[in-house]
């Protein structure tokens, strides 16, 4: 009988834990770029093609609350010959970046940002097709695994972001290689999984059910969908508020049928980029609705985009001439959440568990 009581408590100790966990703020960061610009010249010249974010940077985001950076990168940069060595100067150019943030009390995110392509010699080739290889990319995400398996502040390891037309090569099968390679150097840090068709929210279910088969030995996913809002959902808004036919509940719209399936299927979700452009005061209205949904459902995301070179780029909410943009002023608010480390850590805990 005394057995029996211990085996309930423990239990009901367990499941009162989860929940509390599951309970956790939700964690609400920003994309700094630079690291992946200049695709048509790769690998580039470091300052002419591409950049990295300055430690400036990490500290006014760091300011404003964030406590997890997005880092985008070129798999051609970091391994600039596929199944070789990392590139020394291009890790230590992302291993100073982490260690910036660390300065700061900032988490990490990788991401490829490679939409499940390399290109050799000019020409892009899918993962799976015989010159990109399942075998390459589960090697290249072990070896960033292995490079940074002693980095405390790594939130998450973005495997691919918007994978998307790969030629009967199903991404899948990639995602499945690129979390079995990061798990043998690393069972600890979360993966982000995006999915295919750009993984757009509302056709993820049409393109990406499948996901929901992914094995990972740890347990510590999340899937990731990127959320715009304008006519043709790719962040561009080469079209007017009015023009696109948003109204103030497009956003709420747009996120609803992916965090329906991951709910349906047990699954953590994520919006890992989400933004608006200055030039209409709605589109912020747009913004606030939007965050005020991933908050009542305790989804996190990342704000899309800020970093030292995109100047006039009018999604960028990095500050100009020391001066907030407008949509600074609609998510400071949803920053401010992540009041301490404590929450961060409890929500990459209740991704670990969650499942």
């Amino acid at each position: 009988m005394l057995k029996k009581s211990i085996i309930l408590i423990t239990a009901c100790l367990i499941t009162c834990f989860t929940i509390a966990q599951k309970s956790a703020l939700p964690i609400y960061g920003i994309t700094l770029c630079g690291a992946e610009f200049g695709e048509t010249n790769l690998p580039g010249i470091l300052g002419t093609h591409y950049t990295y974010p300055t430690t400036s940077e990490v500290a006014y985001f760091a300011a404003k609350g964030a406590k997890t950076i997005q880092l985008p990168f070129k798999w051609e940069r970091l391994q600039r010959q596929l199944g070789g060595a990392l590139d020394a100067r291009e890790l230590s150019l992302i291993t100073k970046f982490v260690d910036d943030c660390e300065k700061y009390n900032v988490m990490v995110t990788l991401v490829m940002q490679n939409f499940a392509r390399y290109s050799i010699n000019g020409m892009e080739y899918v993962i799976g097709s015989p010159q990109v290889t399942l075998t390459h990319y589960k090697d290249v995400w072990k070896k960033i695994a292995l490079a940074m398996r002693n980095k405390k502040n790594i939130f998450a390891y973005s495997i691919m972001s918007e994978p998307h037309d790969m030629g009967g090569y199903k991404w899948f099968n990639a995602a499945q290689f690129a979390i079995n390679g990061i798990r043998e150097a690393d069972n600890k840090t979360t993966i982000l999984v995006d999915g295919d068709n750009y993984s757009g929210p509302e056709t993820w279910a049409l393109y990406n059910d499948d996901l929901k088969y992914l094995k990972d030995p740890a347990n510590n996913m999340m899937f990731n969908a990127h959320c715009y809002f304008d006519e043709d959902r790719s962040g561009h808004y080469v079209k007017s508020y009015d023009h696109s036919g948003a109204n103030e509940h497009t956003g709420v719209q747009r996120i609803k049928p992916f965090i329906n399936w991951c709910k349906a299927n047990n699954k953590i979700p994520f919006v890992g980029e989400f933004g608006v452009p200055k030039n209409d005061k709605r589109w912020l209205t747009v913004l606030e609705n939007f965050l005020e949904f991933l908050y009542a459902n305790n989804v996190g995301g990342c704000y899309w985009a800020a970093g030292p070179w995109w100047k006039n780029y009018h999604l960028s909410i990095e500050p100009l001439n020391k001066t907030d943009q407008p949509q600074m002023f609609v998510y400071a608010k949803y920053l401010a959440t992540n009041n301490n480390t404590a929450a961060l850590n409890n929500a990459k805990t209740s991704v670990a568990t969650a499942e």
